[in-house]
């Protein structure tokens, strides 16, 4: 037994263990216990490493193989962008072709309607074709002269950045833009208006087909010119009205450009003739005697009472 060790007086009292209870509670000596350990922990680190040999070997061949479809896939494409380009070619030819061919059509039927329009004037009587050419002016299918304003509307100017392509896609003038525009021309006096040379009817339309935009179904291309000819208090009314002041705060708000300035001597041409509809009477049966109209042979409904304008309910 060794002997205690005194401390300081009002400590507690620390005894150091004896040789015969240290080896009972040890019997081993520590060296073997950690080559055991150090044994375990090499066994775990091989399995493991040929357990991680397959993931790797299987992550390595979907690399390969989706390399070689990207490289088939480009390939493929780069030997069909020749057939592409050739058909889009193809197509824009057509178009520019149709295009011309339109244009020298409709420069024919000009001439032709001015041949017709003369030779009717030498027909009529004076007074007669005065109304005539009045009548086609009001209408829209006779060319006209005289002052009024022009509206000018534009896209915005390209801000894209040409490295990240922000700010891509400029505020463009949209259809229900011209379609305000044109009425408020004509609520402010406008006796004939034309956009971009193409005569507004009481038929016309002002529509959109994806970027395109269409007048009677003829495109446009900006920068439009909206012009009217009209009494001199035509300006005024409409830089006055609601759809100027829209069009100023647009401007104002997404660079979009918009302007009004007065015009003498403005030439509008004539619009095309119009196709016409006209509306038919409806064929009304015709009643029996009795009034009553009979069903159908070899129905099995009730028969349909007839009105005495022949209408049924």
């Amino acid at each position: 037994m060794s002997a205690p060790r005194l401390g300081k007086p009002g400590q507690d009292r620390v005894y150091a263990p004896d040789f015969l209870t240290e080896l009972f509670r040890n019997p081993l000596d520590p060296g073997y216990a950690d080559a055991a350990a150090a044994r375990r922990s090499s066994t775990q680190s091989a399995a493991r490493g040929w357990r991680a040999w397959p993931a790797r070997s299987v992550s390595l061949v979907v690399v390969v193989m989706l390399g070689f479809l990207f490289a088939v896939a480009y390939r493929q494409t780069m030997a069909d962008e020749p057939g592409r380009s050739q058909a889009r070619s193809g197509l824009v030819a057509q178009i520019r072709e149709r295009e011309s061919q339109t244009d020298r059509l409709s420069t024919r039927a000009d001439q032709l309607r001015e041949e017709v329009g003369r030779q009717r004037d030498a027909a009529l009587s004076g007074s007669a074709a005065a109304r005539l050419r009045n009548l086609e002016a009001s209408t829209g299918l006779g060319r006209v002269r005289g002052d009024g304003v022009v509206v000018r509307l534009a896209d915005a100017p390209d801000k894209a950045d040409a490295v990240t392509g922000v700010g891509a896609g400029p505020p463009r003038v949209l259809y229900s833009d011209l379609q305000g525009v044109a009425n408020a021309l004509w609520s402010a006096g406008a006796e004939a208006i034309a956009i971009n040379g193409q005569r507004l009817t009481s038929t016309s339309t002002i529509r959109s087909a994806g970027e395109a935009m269409l007048v009677d179904f003829r495109p446009v291309t900006g920068p439009y010119e909206v012009s009217a000819i009209g009494p001199d208090s035509m300006r005024r009314k409409f830089e006055d009205s609601r759809n100027a002041a829209l069009m100023r705060k647009v401007a104002q708000g997404t660079g979009l450009s918009f302007g009004v300035r007065e015009s003498d001597d403005l030439t509008l041409p004539a619009a095309p003739e119009p196709q016409l509809r006209y509306a038919k009477p409806s064929v009304s049966p015709s009643p029996s005697a009795s009034g009553v109209r009979s069903g159908s042979p070899g129905s099995s409904g009730p028969a349909t009472s007839v009105s005495p304008s022949g209408g049924g309910r």
